[in-house]
């Protein structure tokens, strides 16, 4: 079995191609992946065809980032998923500079499901600390229609749900990544559908803003990265990090064999 380029208690990176390392029982609660969205004539910026439909066999949730262009033109390979819902990333500078349009200052990550929702974990998503505010409650007009019985209730000086558009700085100038996403939003993805203990896999691994993210939302998490440069770097930021790991926490190596569904073990080679 290849050896993993980082590894330590909860997270585990590995140089190469998930298509390739991946054996054919491995499973993970939560997919967070970022894959090159395809747009531009960089020699890394390659949208991997037929790749939803692969990452179908391990795992049955997964949050995906992407532009509303790379989405729809590639949205008959995610004919094995569900959509759920989307959030916007609005970014503090833009990434289009088109005289012909408006100047683009967004992305999208979009949560893809198998199976019943229900099935699913997904831990409320609320603000993280109280406010002092007032909650006004207003009558809604006849006209909304019914919300129904899982409606979330925000009371006075309480949580609040998280909202859709997520602002958040872009991090150029100190990115490993050229289009690094930022760690707070990660670490909000993963909380909110990764069970507490769970396994975390980012099949693009790029500057492991996954894996810092779930390692700081306390779950196991594994990464590939096909560049060699990038994972460098990335382990690099992965070492300097302090675990501080909870007392009574389960802290097991997130290799690939430790993964696999009952029954399958890690091939020879791989």
């Amino acid at each position: 079995m290849i050896r993993p380029y980082y590894s330590d208690e909860l997270v585990s990176l590995y140089h190469g191609d998930w298509r390739t390392l991946l054996p054919a029982g491995f499973r993970a609660d939560l997919i967070v992946t970022d894959p090159p969205y395809g747009e531009t004539s960089l020699d890394w910026d390659q949208w991997p065809t037929g790749w939803p439909a692969i990452a179908a066999k391990h795992s049955d949730a997964m949050w995906c980032w992407g532009s509303m262009r790379a989405f729809v033109a590639h949205s008959a390979e995610f004919s094995d998923w569900t959509f759920s819902q989307d959030l916007v990333w609005q970014k503090h500078n833009g990434s289009g500079f088109h005289r012909d349009r408006f100047k683009r200052i967004h992305e999208h990550v979009v949560l893809w499901y198998r199976g019943r929702w229900a099935d699913r974990w997904h831990e409320v998503p609320t603000t993280a600390d109280a406010t002092r505010r007032t909650v006004r409650r207003k009558a809604r007009p006849p006209h909304t229609g019914h919300i129904g019985a899982h409606a979330y209730t925000s009371f006075d000086g309480g949580p609040r749900l998280v909202r859709s558009v997520i602002v958040a700085p872009s991090l150029h100038g100190t990115a490993i990544n050229e289009a690094e996403k930022p760690v707070s939003i990660n670490e909000l993805l993963i909380s909110y559908a990764c069970p507490p203990g769970g396994l975390v896999a980012d099949l693009f691994a790029g500057s492991c803003a996954t894996l810092v993210a779930a390692r700081l939302a306390g779950r196991r998490a594994i990464g590939f990265e096909r560049r060699e440069q990038q994972c460098e770097r990335a382990a690099l930021r992965l070492a300097q990090l302090p675990l501080d790991l909870p007392i009574g926490s389960i802290a097991a190596p997130a290799g690939i064999a430790d993964h696999l569904a009952p029954g399958h073990r890690v091939q020879t080679g791989l």
